[in-house]
């Protein structure tokens, strides 16, 4: 992989220094940077960046801030000093000593990478982990390092997210506070996998994580990507769905560790068993953690939410706080100014917000003794609909009422169960799955991004996928916690994949932000997704022992999504789509049982048909409203909506005699017009009455008018359509207006 596709591979996985690049403030003129290896239990060096304030000294000793990755710490060299440091701006500036370090097996750092290392339960010397690593690190530093208080925190995002919770389990007692960030905390439900369904949008990260180094380097080892990215059509559903089953990766990982790990190890076993982090929290963790994610990370979101449960049940007197904010992966952590996910706006300055007035209190207090408390909640969390922070002293909230939503065969979400027994069919088809996103050029990215908050119309105009809404809302309804989907469901194959999606559906009248990204897209009737999840059939009642279906036969099929905090305001709909393929995301089921889907072949891709039945329900967490069985059904007429010529000028339109010399018509818009779109047709009467247009004007200042030049003859019966390529700032076409008129003799 070339250094360019390094460095943009490290801001998406959000490496140590590459996200706060403030070229004002230079490193090198309040920082001394140290550079050295620290030796592990096991004789292992492990290479370290320190970072010492110069204010520094015996009398004002500064607190220490460790981040391990396996990314790189990059700038190497004693002279060489990145543009930033620490977590944000504002904690690079109040001064801690800040150390960066390679795990084990990656860049400078002696020893073998291990992906998600195992944790070792019972250790001696040889017995090694991150957690032992985390201890024998903490403990040099404070011994060695000068000018340090004997206070360590540590933090991470994504896969240094993962270092930093294995670092809990050092126990170290130097480590007063650590934070994942977006951790990775099991890669069968994060990441590569989601319900063990494999995420083929991952195929391009093999490289980066599958390739052992032969020796200690500064430069990227791992082989080039399989698929040249600057070099391809972008559009990656046509390029997996040409490359076929998913033993075309032999071609590419033949030698790749990770991959062929992965493809030996399709159920969740002790593989995975000894790589799951959560499995191993341990009660009565001394260190205060702060948990952080976004709610729309389509990479780690499991992560956080689970990290931040197990440890309260687990260590329930731990200090444990959790934050979700409206971000994608990593995006608390560098400033955007206006706050968007794909085409929403949630914000300005949210991202500030976050570093200044939660993170930086965080860190201030248990490292530097700062307040009797953080000041902080149990829980802080962003509320994705009415769009504001809310603080909460447990998650999910103790007030939540669980509510059953079922799905009934009419399309509709019901709160009662059914009287009578009823299903809805789609077909499945996996040479033709349905695409995760109608964004193509997003389908190539190393990991995806924008789908966690996407339109999803274009999915749900498909025959292959099923829809459920609410009538419109009478009030707001806030969905606040935990969302399990409780399906019934009978398939003609003998295996199948269920993707279930949660969507706030928007009003008619909804009106665009003024800062949307994508101008072709409309808020009006915009289907948001809020979350959604993948369930493999086959791991229905086992991740360990997977089970075909009997084709024909209903069965349960049980699962979770991710947790939500999200207002579906008044005049909105709730919706849930129901499907089997959201591709190139998820790799295809085969829709025949196969010990082994990575091993699958051509002639197990059959086609099938998947059968809902109306006991189905999606049970959430309801915390504030209530959904009422006489909502509203929504009543609206595309008319009301569009705009219209409302007058047009010198002349009326009908006019009868109207002078050759009259040649500027103005028209006049009910609505703010899009100045780029316009158009014009013929008349009833066709080509040959059809007034020819001379010169364009324009739109007017406001967007409110528009005028342009006709050529007419004398004793003329002249028309014009002005066609529906006119539309609104919103995109709510133009209802067609016809002049008409005639000139004097």
């Amino acid at each position: 992989m070339s250094q360019f596709f390094v460095k943009i591979l490290v801001i998406l996985l959000l490496g140590p220094h590459y996200l706060y690049a403030q070229m004002a403030y230079k490193v090198q003129d309040h920082f001394t940077k140290t550079e050295t290896y620290i030796t592990m239990r096991d004789g292992v060096k492990l290479f370290t960046a320190i970072y010492t304030p110069k204010q520094a000294t015996a009398t004002r000793p500064y607190p220490i801030l460790l981040q391990r990755t396996c990314y790189g710490i990059a700038p190497y060299g004693n002279d060489s000093y990145p543009n930033s440091l620490g977590p944000s701006m504002t904690m690079m500036q109040e001064g801690y000593i800040m150390v960066y370090q390679d795990v084990r097996g990656r860049y400078k750092s002696e020893g073998q990478f291990t992906n998600m290392t195992p944790v070792m339960v019972h250790k001696n010397n040889t017995d090694v982990d991150e957690s032992t690593d985390t201890f024998d690190t903490i403990d040099w530093l404070v011994k060695h390092v000068p000018n340090n208080t004997g206070n360590v925190g540590m933090w991470g995002t994504s896969y240094p997210g993962f270092y930093a919770a294995a670092g809990l389990l050092s126990n170290h007692p130097a480590l007063k506070a650590s934070s994942p960030q977006a951790p990775v905390s099991d890669f069968f439900f994060d990441d590569f996998h989601h319900n063990g369904a494999f995420l083929e949008s991952y195929f391009l990260l093999f490289p980066w994580f599958g390739v052992p180094k032969k020796d200690t380097t500064t430069f990227a080892w791992y082989d080039s990507s399989p698929v040249n990215t600057a070099k391809v059509l972008r559009d990656g559903y046509q390029i997996y769905l040409d490359q076929g089953p998913l033993t075309f990766a032999d071609t590419y990982y033949k030698g790749n560790v990770f991959w062929q790990e992965t493809v030996n190890h399709p159920n969740y076993d002790d593989y995975w068993r000894k790589r799951a982090l959560l499995r191993h929290v341990q009660p009565n963790l001394k260190t205060a953690v702060m948990t952080v994610g976004g709610w729309f990370d389509a990479e780690d979101l499991s992560g956080p939410l689970n990290l931040y449960k197990t440890i309260e049940k687990k260590s329930p007197g731990t200090y444990n706080t959790l934050v979700m904010g409206p971000f994608g992966h990593g995006g608390w952590a560098y400033e955007t100014g206006h706050t968007l996910h794909s085409n929403l706006y949630f914000g300005d300055s949210l991202a500030s917000f976050y570093m200044n007035e939660i993170e930086a209190k965080f860190f201030r207090h248990f490292l530097k003794g700062v307040g009797n408390s953080t000041g902080l909640p149990e829980a802080y969390m962003f509320d994705t609909g009415l769009k504001k922070w809310n603080q909460f002293d447990q998650w999910p909230a103790a007030r939540i009422h669980k509510q059953k939503l079922y799905l009934n065969a009419a399309g509709t979400l019901d709160r009662q169960p059914p009287k009578k027994i009823e299903s809805v069919s789609y077909p499945s088809n996996p040479m033709k799955p349905v695409p995760y996103t109608e964004d193509l050029t997003s389908t190539m990215n190393f990991t995806p991004y924008n789908y966690m908050s996407e339109d999803q119309r274009f999915a749900g105009r498909r025959p292959d996928v099923l829809i459920f809404q609410t009538g419109v809302l009478s009030q707001d309804v806030t969905l606040g916690g935990e969302i399990k989907a409780y399906l019934n469901v009978a398939s003609t194959g003998t295996d199948a994949d269920f993707f279930v999606k949660l969507i706030d559906v928007y009003p008619m009248d909804e009106p665009n932000h003024a800062y949307m990204p994508n101008k072709n897209v409309t808020l009006s009737n915009y289907w948001q997704m809020v979350r959604s999840e993948m369930m493999p059939a086959r791991f229905r009642n086992s991740f360990e022992k997977p089970q075909p279906l009997r084709a024909g036969q209903k069965t349960a099929v049980h699962f979770q999504l991710q947790d939500v905090l999200h207002t579906f305001k008044k005049g909105h709909r709730i919706m849930i789509q129901v499907q089997s393929t959201a591709f190139p995301l998820f790799a295809r089921n085969p829709q025949t049982f196969v010990r082994n889907p990575y091993k699958a072949k051509f002639s197990d891709y059959v086609k099938a048909t998947q059968t809902v039945f109306n006991d189905s329900f999606i049970e959430v967490d309801l915390l504030e409203g209530a959904i009422t069985e006489n909502a509203q059904p929504s009543v609206w007429n595309f008319e009301d909506y569009r705009p219209r010529v409302i007058g047009m000028a010198p002349f009326e339109n009908g006019a009868q005699s109207v002078s050759t010399s009259t040649s500027v018509i103005i028209l006049h818009f009910s609505q703010k017009m899009d100045t780029r779109y316009y158009s014009f047709g013929k008349g009833p009467l066709g080509l040959e009455s059809m007034a020819r247009v001379k010169r364009l004007r324009g739109f007017s200042e406001d967007g409110k008018s528009f005028s342009f030049e006709l050529e007419v003859k004398p004793n003329q019966r002249c028309q014009l359509l002005i066609g529906s390529s006119f539309r609104n700032e919103n995109g709510d076409r133009l209802k067609p207006y016809l002049i008409d008129f005639k000139t004097k003799e």
